[in-house]
């Protein structure tokens, strides 16, 4: 080892692994004492942290990565609560299954741009690319009351048009805490989503009762109208530690690491079930029998179990480890829909469910990214966290219409006043959402296994 001294300041440090970087006399040390990798794990694994602050500014970038991650949750989470609204008002007489296309499309474009967004922030920065989305965001709300009795203006605004700005804040909220955290990484990604679960259970409430109050298109305009109010603030505040340089569109030697492959196809598959739930409990609610204003309620109640999910996993995370984490994830995700959800018949069991796989929904968002980045390392999680999450792009796209599908099939009624059918026509739809979950966590076992054949290992 060469005896001479060697200084690096924090602007030579970069995020990206893609140039040759001497290590560091502590990381040397820190390679002698630390366990060696597994052999499907990639080159540059996640060890080298030393550099990274641990919290500092980090924690008002937390905070402001919440606040705006509020409003684009409100916005996806949401959506069944809108698409009601809309059944029961302007598109009586439009399929179920067209309207759920409208939330699909914006779910899919706001992960399927991911790796454009990197991009994105490469060129304008971390703070501008949060300012840009959270006005196309609020812009897309505004629109989109004046296309409440236009499907083909929905898809553009409620749908492409928010993905966009989605997009753009999503993944800036996914990849700047990683500039400021190595050890609390899962509480940072834990309190960034947190936000968003928040925003989903306020939010459903806070929509219901305007639409009652005003309608549907004013519910769009005000919604659109606070989230460049509260959300544009927010994003002022988000600045990178490290600029990014060198990130490439992708990079396919990830897909050599067979956990990341595990990890990659556990999530893209998990997907296709994640927002059936809060997309169609309003109308299994009153197929059940219960109002409307109960299915809100059952929306709200999911969304701030999903808060609490997005919440604790994080520091699980941090403690169990992200994979083992992940695997309870989807464990609880599959359970809950396959052996509760369609022995629902009544608001006890739903509200159980909504419980149950709300806080399971949650925990994946904040699990994923810091699987990754546990894989990988900081130097490449910022170009893996955009692949992950452009690979939920299929699920986002196509899992709740087909869930819609299935419900035409198993004899649901296609508007908003489908009445009381009882639970046999969801059943179709319930199995469906179960069985892709119970995939997503046969792939995450696969995953673990390849990381650590000891299962009860912090991995």
């Amino acid at each position: 080892m060469s005896t001479t001294t060697t200084t690096t300041t924090e602007s030579e440090i970069e995020l990206s692994t893609f140039h040759p970087i001497t290590q560091e006399p502590l990381q040397l040390l820190e390679s002698q004492v630390r366990p060696q990798p597994n052999d499907d794990e990639p080159p540059e694994s996640a060890y080298s942290t030393t550099a990274i602050p641990d919290g500092g500014y980090g924690w008002i970038v937390v905070l402001c990565c919440s606040m705006t991650v509020f409003w684009s949750n409100g916005i996806i989470n949401c959506w069944g609560v809108l698409q009601a609204a809309l059944l029961d008002s302007t598109l009586k007489e439009v399929p179920t299954s067209t309207v759920a296309w409208v939330g699909s499309l914006g779910l899919a474009g706001s992960a399927g741009f991911g790796i454009l967004a990197v991009r994105c922030i490469r060129i304008l920065g971390s703070r501008t690319t949060s300012l840009v989305g959270v006005v196309i965001m609020g812009m897309s709300l505004v629109a989109s009351a004046e296309c409440v009795d236009n499907v083909p203006g929905l898809f553009g605004t409620a749908g492409l048009m928010a993905a966009v700005g989605m997009c753009m804040v999503y993944t800036v909220s996914n990849t700047l805490p990683v500039q400021y955290f190595s050890g609390h990484l899962g509480l940072a990604n834990g309190l960034v989503k947190l936000g968003g679960g928040i925003g989903g259970c306020v939010l459903a409430i806070a929509m219901e009762a305007m639409y009652r109050r005003v309608g549907i298109a004013w519910t769009f305009r005000i919604q659109g109208l606070l989230t460049i109010g509260v959300g544009f603030p927010a994003a002022w505040f988000q600045k990178d530690r490290v600029p990014l340089r060198n990130v490439p569109f992708v990079d396919w030697a990830m897909f050599k690491s067979m956990p990341f492959v595990a990890v990659f196809v556990a999530a893209s598959i998990g997907t296709f079930a994640l927002f059936v739930p809060p997309y169609f409990l309003p109308l299994f609610a009153t197929s059940i029998g219960l109002s409307s204003s109960t299915g809100a309620g059952l929306v709200s109640a999911f969304n701030a179990c999903n808060a609490i999910g997005r919440f604790i996993a994080g520091p699980l995370c941090d403690k169990i480890g992200p994979v083992n984490m992940f695997l309870i994830t989807m464990l609880v995700n599959a359970v809950s829909m396959l052996a509760i959800w369609p022995v629902s018949n009544s608001l006890g069991p739903l509200v159980l469910f909504a419980t149950l796989n709300g806080v399971a929904n949650g925990s994946f968002f904040t699990t994923v990214p810091t699987v990754v980045t546990g894989i990988f390392g900081p130097g490449r999680a910022t170009i893996g966290i955009s692949m992950a999450v452009t690979g939920w792009a299929g699920g986002y796209l196509v899992g709740a219409p087909i869930a819609g599908y299935l419900l035409q099939a198993g004899g649901g009624k296609q508007d908003g006043t489908a009445g009381k059918q009882g639970v046999d026509v969801y059943r179709p739809t319930i199995f469906y959402a179960g069985g892709v979950a119970m995939a997503s966590f046969l792939f995450v076992v696969l995953a673990k296994w390849k990381l650590d054949k000891k299962f009860t290992k912090r991995v």
